[in-house]
């Protein structure tokens, strides 16, 4: 077994219960090709059970019984218990699950489930009682190699480090990915005149032509060089960078996610259109998925990348939290305060409060903030694109009463560094 060591390993818990003989009623809970099907048949084996194997997919009620019956004739015949382990068994209805209920009560059989679901929500709770539940997760990069390197000796071909390498990228813990990649990999290669080498560029087309990251670093480093290209609006670096990340496998969804932050991060009110786009395009990928929504990603993209660009937003919000986390007033302005019910008045809630609306410009000169902070700025604005007309309106509508609404600064063409 490769991978799962606080399972597999020597001392770990599910071993020293396998190698004991007395393996317990169990859910294997984790990712795809992880090695819960691995796992369950060499505990069965160390235990020294028989195994039997379900598909919760294509098993029914018969099949179910079916092996129930064998599992008590072994018992009964051969003095032999069975472990019965059934593949997805979140799959199960709840009728097909309470038929394993009695049969794993009595110790006719250990049950061995295995779920890539959270089996909380997708396992009969009483089942669930009745089970020992235990937690498998992606395999680690060097277990990945491990197997990697196990199935090219396997296959009797010769495996690089650079090939090992683009294997492991491609994979995201699942080993079951890796062996399918290399054995697409392996037919590439094989010209049938002697020695087979597997290179990276078999292995990209075993990945239907895209390319791999070499290396996990290397992966973080070009999400980093994509938002920081679109944030320095370039808008050819920002395609090139996309592209690259779809080739690689890189979620188109977690690349719309991206976007939608760097709408308000980077470009925020220098455009703010920005961020409906943004989310246009999100709602575009759900809806289209690839390959088509890779002309939604490129359209937001260049858009946000060409777009003018203000953290104002960005800044604001770090200082009204920094204001807060020092221990600034949070007393509202009684003016301002809820006077909705009965004796609120009497409290001399919203005693004072003027309706913007009632004024000739839509707006009047009023307290907002806590008394200890009147005067205190948060928002800097930048010139930049349409904050700067936004700005310039906002205190033409205001300059008649008071020509310097709560001290704001004026527009800063580059805004103060971002702490």
């Amino acid at each position: 077994m490769v991978g799962q060591d606080h399972l597999a390993a020597p001392g770990a818990a599910l071993r020293r219960l396998a190698e004991s003989g007395r393996l317990g009623s169990s859910i294997l809970w984790g990712p795809a090709g992880t090695g819960k099907t691995t796992l369950a048949r060499i505990a069965a084996e160390t235990a020294g059970y028989e195994l039997e194997s379900l598909s919760a997919v294509s098993a029914g009620v018969r099949d179910v019984r079916e092996a129930l019956e064998r599992a008590r004739q072994r018992l009964a015949e051969r003095s032999v218990r069975t472990a019965l382990f059934i593949d997805e068994v979140h799959r199960f209805n709840k009728s097909q699950q309470d038929l394993l209920l009695p049969a794993s009560e009595t110790g006719a059989i250990v049950l061995i489930g295995a779920t890539t679901e959270n089996p909380f929500f997708e396992v009969n709770a009483a089942l669930m009682s009745r089970c020992t539940l235990w937690r498998l997760t992606p395999l680690r990069d060097e277990d990945l190699e491990e197997l990697c390197r196990r199935g090219a000796r396997v296959r009797g071909v010769v495996l690089g480090e650079e090939v090992a390498a683009a294997l492991v990228a491609t994979a995201e813990g699942d080993a079951r990915a890796a062996l399918t990649t290399l054995d697409t990999a392996v037919v590439l290669a094989d010209s049938g005149s002697g020695e087979v080498v597997v290179t990276r560029e078999h292995v990209a087309l075993a990945r239907d032509g895209r390319l791999v990251h070499q290396s996990r670093d290397t992966h973080y480093d070009q999400i980093s060089a994509f938002i920081k290209s679109v944030r320095g609006s370039d808008p050819d670096a920002a395609l090139y960078w996309m592209v690259a990340l779809l080739e690689a496998g890189e979620s188109a969804r977690f690349l719309a996610r991206r976007l939608v932050i760097l709408a308000s991060e980077d470009v925020g009110l220098a455009d703010p259109s920005s961020l409906v786009l943004a989310q246009a395009a999100a709602q575009a990928v759900e809806f289209v998925g690839l390959p088509e929504a890779r002309l939604t990603l490129a359209h937001a993209t260049l858009a946000l990348a060409l777009a003018p660009k203000s953290n104002s937003a960005t800044r604001a919000l770090a200082a009204a939290e920094g204001a807060l986390r020092a221990g600034d007033s949070t007393q509202v302005p009684s003016a301002l305060r809820d006077a909705h019910y009965r004796g609120a008045s009497s409290l001399g809630h919203g005693v004072g409060y003027e309706y913007p609306h009632d004024a000739a410009s839509g707006w009047v000169d009023q307290q907002y903030l806590p008394d200890d902070l009147v005067g205190h700025a948060f928002y800097g604005p930048t010139s930049h694109g349409a904050e700067g007309a936004l700005v310039r309106a906002w205190r033409e509508r205001r300059s008649s009463r008071d020509p310097d609404p709560n001290g704001l600064p004026d527009p800063d063409p580059n805004g103060p560094p971002v702490e």
